[in-house]
């Protein structure tokens, strides 16, 4: 696969990147076609980079990408090339690039090799909420007569642009190739989403971020990160590292690392732009539950607006103020973007309504996998359950096991009736997942199989009950060790309901 129009020397790849060049002679004769760090897709005329990871080195795989062509390596210092590998084309030794940060290196040259991206682009870190307010931020700017797109758990989303399935946060040349077609494709303004691991594998330097929002931080990942304070340091990269200087930082005065990030913020000479209580620039002065979502007052820029919201949930209106703040930094007028509010649709699997039951009792389907987001749409979802507020839920396997007992203990407080089902087990023992949720919640009901969970808790609901299907959201697919599965919330609660007698 040709990623370019035309070839580039490798010196414009390095463009930017700083390295150790073993033969310094060749650089300006190797041709580059495109690059990669997954030797499985390297071809003729590709960099290859050899990066260390967690459970596989790129190191192990160099003399399978030199095979396939690869004109170029980009790996650590101490690597070297078995033999003597030449370049096909021109005979001369195939140059190997060192650094002490080689991920930072290759972000640094797919961004030099794919060259354009939007205008603007604003991106959003946070353990919760990032999805939403993308997916917000996107419509605000569609709506104001912008051409945008969204990028991040949901994959690359714009209006007539195939969507394009991604990480939250892709390896290097293949956020930096989207950015391209992107802006090709006429897209000025972007908001994408940025992982904590993302910013710690450095797969977003190299990103011309304008704007960046910090939302929350709860616990989640720490099987990655370790300890809070470790997680914290990487979100805040976004904006020590990646944030251009100048730049905007769109901040949560609500959140409880507010004055952490805003001192870490001023700190690297940035803009600050802070949403929600009192004393912030874009502030909340009243939220009030309607039918269907909530009248909002909000003050910006010495004027007072009132709007409506028609998502559920406070935590939705936490997301919606972050994508309001973020339109405002882009420049846009106030009274447009808070007037956009009452328009928004939520993101696909966040506190997505996908159906009644005959009797009147509504089933929700909610991403909710951390103990703060569940707590926040349990919460959320109380002052509109009439009669019982049920939910389904499991934990993920292989990741932090800390927060099972967590969410065991949260369901049990504030749900009526508790189902405690599989996640994605991965290669964990799924009974012992279920018993660890369990010894938090005594009372809950274990139904091991999803399907069959979420059809009985559907089956059993009563007039005025509401269900919370929480975990996977929107995902298509189940992980039973190493196999994805197909499986879809969404479709089996609608499947069900479908089923049940008028």
């Amino acid at each position: 696969m040709v990623l370019r129009n035309r070839p580039l020397q490798l010196t414009e790849v390095l463009d930017g990147a700083e390295m150790e060049v073993t033969d310094n002679t060749v650089t300006n004769e190797t041709e580059i076609l495109g690059l990669t760090c997954d030797s499985r897709q390297v071809e003729p005329g590709f960099i290859f980079a050899a990066l260390p990871g967690h459970q596989l080195d790129g190191r192990e795989y160099i003399a399978e990408a030199l095979e396939k062509g690869a004109v170029c390596v980009v790996a650590p210092p101490g690597t070297n090339l078995p033999g003597d590998p030449r370049d096909p084309w021109t005979g001369e030794p195939i140059p190997l690039l060192m650094h002490t940060n080689p991920r930072r290196q290759y972000a640094l040259m797919a961004a030099s090799f794919f060259e354009a991206q939007p205008d603007c682009i604003a991106a959003v870190t946070g353990t919760n909420g990032k999805t939403s307010v993308v997916t917000f931020l996107r419509q605000i700017w569609v709506g104001l007569g912008r051409k945008a797109a969204s990028t991040g758990t949901l994959g690359v989303v714009a209006r007539g642009f195939e969507n394009r399935k991604t990480l939250t946060t892709p390896d290097p040349a293949d956020l930096h190739r989207n950015l391209r077609d992107l802006a090709r494709f006429g897209i000025t303004r972007l908001a994408m989403e940025a992982s904590s691991h993302g910013l710690e594998q450095y797969r977003l330097d190299g990103v011309r971020v304008g704007i960046a929002a910090f939302t929350n931080l709860t616990r989640d990942h720490l099987d990655y990160h370790g300890d809070m304070d470790a997680y914290l340091a990487a979100k805040l990269r976004l904006f020590t590292d990646i944030l251009a200087p100048g730049g905007t930082a769109v901040l949560n005065a609500d959140g409880d690392y507010a004055d952490a990030v805003e001192t870490a913020c001023r700190n690297a000479g940035l803009k600050i732009l802070r949403y929600g209580g009192i004393g912030a620039d874009i502030c909340l002065d009243a939220s009030t539950i309607i039918s269907g979502g909530y009248q909002l007052d909000i003050s910006a820029g010495g004027n007072r607006y009132q709007t409506t919201l028609p998502l559920m949930g406070d935590f939705q209106v936490s997301n919606a103020m972050a994508a309001v703040a973020l339109a405002i930094a882009s420049g846009e007028d106030p009274g447009g973007v808070i007037a956009q509010l009452e328009h928004l649709e939520g993101a696909p699997g966040r506190v997505q309504l996908v159906g009644e039951t005959p009797e009147g009792a509504a089933v929700f389907v909610d991403y909710a996998h951390t103990p703060d987001a569940l707590s926040n749409v349990l919460r959320a979802l109380r002052p509109h359950a009439d009669g019982r507020l049920c939910v389904v839920f499991g934990c993920g396997g292989d990741r932090d096991s800390g927060k099972r007992s967590e969410m065991g203990a949260i369901a049990s407080e504030l749900a009526d009736v508790v189902i405690v089902t599989d996640d994605n087990p991965r290669t964990e023992d799924a009974a012992q997942i279920r018993a660890q949720i369990l010894a938090a919640a005594p009372a809950a009901v274990e139904i091991a199989e999803r399907e069959e969970a979420i059809t009985k808790t559907i089956q059993g609901l009563g007039a005025g009950d509401l269900l919370v299907i929480a975990g996977k959201g929107h995902e298509k697919g189940q992980i039973i060790g190493t196999e994805t599965r197909p499986f879809d919330d969404i479709q089996i609660a609608r499947d069900v309901l479908r089923r049940l007698p008028a």
